[in-house]
């Protein structure tokens, strides 16, 4: 049973620890894994530990070359899928969104700098994010995920990594009732086998996502939490593979 993983960040700027593709590779090892949704690393996108970072041309040209790296994967690669997604910072570069990019990546943990969400060019990449009908990996603060889903990015496609773990906890995002949502999915990164249990009992197989949060997670270990879960096989090939397909637009035909 072939799988995806929907959450690696891959880039050659960043250098510790090493998030090159073929670094990711190695640790893929000879797990079934044959297409990864990649992200750049967040320190090839905003300076995360100064949260009065202040954007530069030097920042943005890094995050063009970050963005370059995933597309220049996404085309040439033979025997791996690469599916680029753009990471959506407060230059709010919706613009290359056509370049071939499948989805976008929205970050940022407490203390690290805020996304200008008052900016009228987050408004206008939230309309380009829609008008594709592409989905948006978001990690924020809780209340800001809210804020986000209920308000700014409304009936906008929501995967929310790690079981929500670090977007305020689980279980705070299922009191607010975004798990329910039809829109609101999540991915599989890291979070406990319990979590992923609840999950899968109250909302089903059809909103979650196999991810390893490379290289924070081991591809393999996580891929093998997935799979010793007690689903049956078509549960399994919809967490693994099937869902992340349809959420990008593609077809099994792309990954045979």
């Amino acid at each position: 049973m072939r799988a995806i993983d929907s959450h690696i960040h891959c880039g050659i700027q960043d250098p510790y620890p090493p998030q090159h593709i073929n670094a990711y590779l190695n640790a893929v090892g000879k797990a079934p894994i044959v297409g990864a949704v990649a992200f750049p690393p967040v320190m090839e996108v905003y300076d995360r530990y100064d949260s009065s970072f202040y954007d530069s041309d030097e920042w943005r040209r890094k995050r063009n070359d970050a963005h370059d790296y995933l597309l220049a994967l996404a085309s040439g690669m033979k025997n791996f899928r690469v599916i680029p997604f753009l990471f959506m910072w407060n230059d709010f570069a919706f613009e290359r969104l056509d370049e071939g990019f499948r989805g976008v990546k929205w970050h940022r943990h407490p203390e690290e700098p805020m996304y200008d969400y008052k900016n009228p060019r987050c408004a206008l990449a939230i309309d380009a994010i829609r008008c594709r009908d592409i989905p948006v990996v978001l990690e924020e603060e809780f209340h800001n995920t809210i804020r986000f889903i209920r308000d700014y990015a409304r009936g906008v496609k929501v995967i929310i990594p790690h079981c929500g773990l670090l977007n305020g906890g689980y279980e705070r995002v299922k009191a607010e009732g975004l798990w329910e949502l039809p829109n609101v999915y999540a991915d599989s990164a890291l979070a406990p086998v319990s979590v992923i249990e609840d999950f899968l009992t109250t909302y089903g197989h059809e909103k979650l996502l196999f991810g390893s949060d490379f290289p924070f997670g081991d591809p393999q270990a996580e891929l093998d939490k997935v799979m010793n879960l007690p689903l049956d096989d078509n549960a399994k090939e919809a967490v693994i593979k099937g869902n992340i397909i349809k959420l990008t637009g593609f077809t099994e035909d792309n990954f045979r």
